[in-house]
């Protein structure tokens, strides 16, 4: 499951050949993970966000997060924690898209003896493990609505009821969410509550891709590259001109956590250290373009089509075309992401939780 608790162990913002750099406890027991593992302050985007931070930090206003997959939201979250007066008690650590909507509230709130099937023994949930620091909760677009009134309840009463409880329970937790999805839109969409919104965007931080701050791309190339570099016992590190003019030009769609991979990948197969521009494997399909160009020019294309293939359609409509239409649209979806639900949910731009509505109408799921 992608949460755990910690105590302040983040690093703090050290220097990295002269740059400010923030990294994971542990960063190499997450290589598995979709999270980014280390942050570079280069970049002047960067430069101010990390001033933005440490004005902000101190105080215990709450703290939206927006920013694609990749990008460093939970180091952004931790450094938060660190630069704040709760940087001694515990940062605790939730992936929303991570649990089932049966099992969500009992994650959150905790739940007493016999509240439920299953429910042997009472239990605090995570709300009650971050008391005194800092819950970051990912991915909180994906949360039912019904959860979500609850921590709006808990954020105004400072207080969680467990499932099968009556008793309320004081808590004292500095809550910094995060989201990949534009909530403005998913609450014009009925599918995140208003209040919750406001309430959540106290202090907004927009993590923008990597693309989009091309100042970090080589600093935390080099960071993998030493990284890595150790762990393969590799005496000496060079990145060759042709390899730095590729990485920049590349628009990684997966952002850093791409970068690390690419990087480690350039490790395993080059020589003596040396990386250059035969040793990257970066995807043919998000080169120099995939800022601007390629993305106008690849979309029409496409559209087009799919606006041929609807034409016929309406040609000999079915019964219930659009209901058709939906359950293909979902189905090749949830078949191209190999069953995973976060995944699809996010490819198609709708919560997890209307992915799961859908996939059980449609019969994909019990």
């Amino acid at each position: 499951m992608d949460h755990y608790k910690s105590k302040s162990t983040s690093s703090p913002v050290a220097d990295f050949y002269g740059e400010p750099l923030i990294t994971l406890p542990n960063p190499d027991a997450h290589a598995t993970s979709i999270r980014a593992t280390a942050l570079v302050f280069a970049d002047p985007v960067s430069v101010r966000l990390l001033e933005y931070i440490a004005r902000i930090a101190p105080s215990d206003a709450t703290v939206l997060i927006i920013g694609e997959t990749g990008t460093g939201k939970e180091l952004v979250a931790r450094q938060v924690h660190k630069l704040s007066h709760r940087k001694d008690a515990p940062f605790v650590a939730l992936n929303c898209g991570a649990f089932s909507e049966s099992l969500v509230e009992s994650e959150l709130f905790g739940h007493e003896r016999g509240a439920f099937t299953g429910a042997l023994n009472a239990r605090g949930g995570w709300f009650e493990a971050a008391n005194g620091g800092t819950l970051f909760l990912d991915e909180i677009g994906d949360l039912p609505i019904s959860t979500q009134v609850k921590i709006l309840r808990v954020l105004q009463e400072h207080e969680v009821v467990r499932i099968g409880s009556r008793t309320p329970i004081p808590i004292d937790v500095r809550l910094v969410a995060a989201t990949n999805v534009n909530l403005a839109e998913a609450v014009q969409a009925g599918r995140f509550r208003e209040d919750l919104y406001y309430r959540l965007n106290v202090a907004a931080l927009d993590l923008l891709p990597l693309r989009e701050r091309p100042g970090d791309i080589l600093p935390l190339a080099k960071h993998f590259m030493q990284r890595y570099g150790i762990r393969l016992k590799l005496n000496s590190l060079e990145l060759a001109k042709d390899a730095e003019r590729a990485l920049l030009r590349y628009g990684w769609p997966g952002n850093i956590r791409e970068l690390q991979n690419v990087i480690h990948h350039a490790l395993l197969v080059c020589k003596d250290g040396r990386v250059g521009l035969e040793d990257l494997h970066l995807n043919p399909h998000f080169g120099s373009s995939y800022s601007n160009a390629s993305t106008s020019v690849a979309a029409p294309a496409s559209l087009t089509s799919l606006e041929n293939a609807l034409a016929a359609l309406y040609e000999h409509p079915a019964d219930n075309l659009f209901d058709t239409l939906e359950e293909t649209i979902i189905r090749t979806a949830y078949d191209y992401c190999e069953n995973n639900q976060v995944q699809t949910a996010r490819l198609l731009g709708i919560s997890r939780n209307i992915l799961r509505h859908r996939l059980k109408r449609y019969g994909y799921l019990v």
